[in-house]
């Protein structure tokens, strides 16, 4: 088979995986060892955490912001926490989109959970619910990636319904075939693999990257879909997509490997010592809170809520039986005064924003 390609022709013989050439090379084994070490300590400092589930959504929106970043839909962290706190209907397009993000990968993730499968159905849920449509798998013919500086076209992925089903099939069967490859030198395959197949009109990247963090948790690699990968794939945006072109015109695989397991390493120990200094502020605040609020205001279930998200308001009390809304109102009140949170106006609503968290999650 040849397994080159002229990006003016639709690759319709993208050769299937495993690669025909040597992918496990002692660059790479030895990678997936350090690799794996820094997300088995990921999974561990998240089971110390007694509540694993109060640092996800704020994690799960920095990966959900910087995924559609790497597709030029641009916002800010403190537009996109508003947004996910307020009721408002004054939201911009690229927010709403990294909004639906996190709602697609919160789908999939419970899904996978359910199934134990990752499968053709489940991708195009994910886009549908990221690109707000009813779309599936492309059927106009067409799609080309071409360079945005030159116009030139770089590569032209596979067309027809029928054809690519046929290769997101064979995708499925490796995916969950017992082959004796290190689930993380798969993860790179599997990534490469399915934008090369690139089977959506848009929101592929994004699914893509869904994918990853589905396939680690699939994989018992991690408990919940929380690395921050995205971040790495910003960072270095330009490597990223000449390794994949590498794939496509000389099957350079190796290098592409390396890129994927330092991204998911470096990740791995970005978001560990992220999730550490989480935990550090949760029990600075709580005695902050413990020793300073009145003692029919305070409660550990109280400071555990304002660090489920930047931004908490009276109906997040009321939802969690902590406080009717007088009383809530009050014990928000209680804690803006002694500088644990700061208070302000979005649409109609109040907003109060747990500063020190804000500002630990803003900084990369």
């Amino acid at each position: 088979m040849n397994t080159t390609h002229d990006p003016h022709k639709p690759f319709n013989d993208l050769p299937p995986l495993p690669p025909s050439v040597d992918i496990e090379t002692k660059a790479v084994l030895k990678k997936t060892t350090s690799c794996g070490r820094a997300l088995a300590e990921l999974k561990g400092i998240g089971r110390v955490i007694p509540n694993q589930a109060l640092l996800i959504d704020s994690l799960i929106l920095q990966e959900a912001q910087a995924s559609s970043e790497i597709e030029n839909i641009v916002t800010t962290s403190d537009a996109v926490y508003k947004a996910f706190s307020a009721q408002t209907g004054q939201i911009d397009l690229a927010t709403k989109e990294v909004l639906r993000y996190r709602e697609a990968l919160w789908y999939a993730f419970n899904e996978m959970k359910r199934q134990q499968v990752l499968s053709t159905n489940l991708f195009v849920k994910c886009v549908q619910i990221i690109r707000e449509n009813t779309a599936g798998i492309r059927k106009t013919p067409g799609t080309r990636i071409v360079n945005q500086t030159t116009g030139d076209i770089i590569y032209t992925p596979p067309e027809g319904e029928q054809r690519i089903r046929e290769l997101l099939h064979e995708l499925e069967k490796f995916i969950h075939s017992e082959d004796g490859i290190d689930p993380l030198i798969k993860l790179a395959l599997i990534h490469y693999q399915f934008e090369a197949i690139h089977p959506f009109g848009d929101g592929n990247g994004r699914t893509g990257r869904i994918i990853n963090l589905l396939y680690l948790s699939l994989n018992d690699l991690l408990d919940y879909p929380v690395l921050y990968l995205s971040k790495y794939i910003i960072d270095n945006r330009a490597e990223y997509y000449r390794l994949l072109r590498g794939i496509t015109k000389e099957q350079n695989w190796e290098p592409w490997i390396l890129y994927m397991l330092e991204g998911i390493e470096q990740t791995a120990s970005h978001t560990r010592n992220k999730i550490l200094a989480i935990k550090a502020l949760m029990d600075t605040t709580t005695e902050m809170a413990r020793n300073r609020l009145p003692g029919n205001v305070f409660s550990k279930e109280l400071v555990e809520l304002l660090f489920e998200r930047p931004y908490t308001k009276i109906q997040h009390l009321i939802d969690r039986g902590i406080a009717r809304r007088e009383t809530a109102s009050k014990y928000l009140k209680a804690l803006e005064a002694i500088h644990i949170l700061k208070s302000q106006r979005v649409g109609k609503e109040t907003l109060f924003l747990n500063t020190r968290l804000y500002e630990l999650l803003s900084h990369s």
